[in-house]
């Protein structure tokens, strides 16, 4: 079951066994909160056996929409991904979001920059990865959590993408303590790039908040190089 689904059930039991609780105090009959038990387990497995956890994703997503620094969080987040793979040399070919955003697109997960990934998909297959190639998609990877970090001095989104990037490295002949220190490379990397691109990096958050196009994006990126 998803991490999702399981946090989803966690407080609504907190919930119902409140109700159970207080039941007494406003007459609240006992069979309220068994039948909502009993609900919520049922629609908790159906969606993470028939929708791969996509509705309490939504749901979650849907009640995050309500903060608006949450929406800002994201777009900053997914700003660092963009601009980083902008300067990288690979290609974004959309992005959204929202988890709302990626379903309507027939996306799973909460949403955030695509990338073609079709060089890095070949050289897998062959079990093999050049250094340099892995550098720029792992630098690209942690971008996200980098800008938080820069904008708020704390990281709460990125787990995704540690787990995209942790499932790449384990593909390769290296010992954990490798991966570990690839990552935190890569990380400085991200920072480092940000920091010296960050009034294109301010550009770019304007019009993806705006929600422009890609090659809107691209052209603005562009620009800001000029003039920098």
């Amino acid at each position: 079951m998803s991490q999702l689904s399981l946090n989803l059930i966690a407080i609504s039991v907190f919930v119902i066994t409140m109700m159970s609780l207080l039941g007494p105090l406003i007459d609240l009959s006992p069979f309220v909160p068994a039948i909502a038990v009993a609900s919520l387990l049922g629609l908790a497995t159906l969606d993470t056996f028939s929708w791969q956890g996509k509705g309490s994703t939504l749901l979650l997503d849907w009640l995050a929409r309500f903060s608006a620094d949450h929406r800002a969080r994201v777009v900053r987040h997914e700003a660092g991904h963009f601009l980083v793979a902008q300067r990288l040399g690979i290609p974004v070919t959309g992005y959204t979001l929202s988890a709302w955003e990626a379903f309507k697109q027939g996306q799973s997960g909460l949403g955030g920059i695509q990338f073609d990934t079709q060089e890095l998909d070949a050289e897998l297959q062959q079990g093999k990865l050049p250094a340099q190639l892995l550098d720029r998609y792992c630098t690209i990877w942690m971008a996200g959590a980098a800008a938080e970090n820069l904008v708020y001095g704390d990281v709460q989104g990125g787990a995704d993408d540690r787990q995209t990037l942790n499932a790449v490295l384990t593909q390769l002949p290296l010992s954990l303590t490798e991966r570990e220190q690839k990552e935190r490379w890569s990380a400085l990397r991200a920072k480092n790039l940000l920091q010296e691109n960050w009034s294109t990096y301010e550009a770019l958050v304007t019009a993806l908040e705006q929600r422009a196009s890609v090659e809107t994006c691209n052209q603005i990126l562009e620009q800001q190089t000029a003039v920098e």
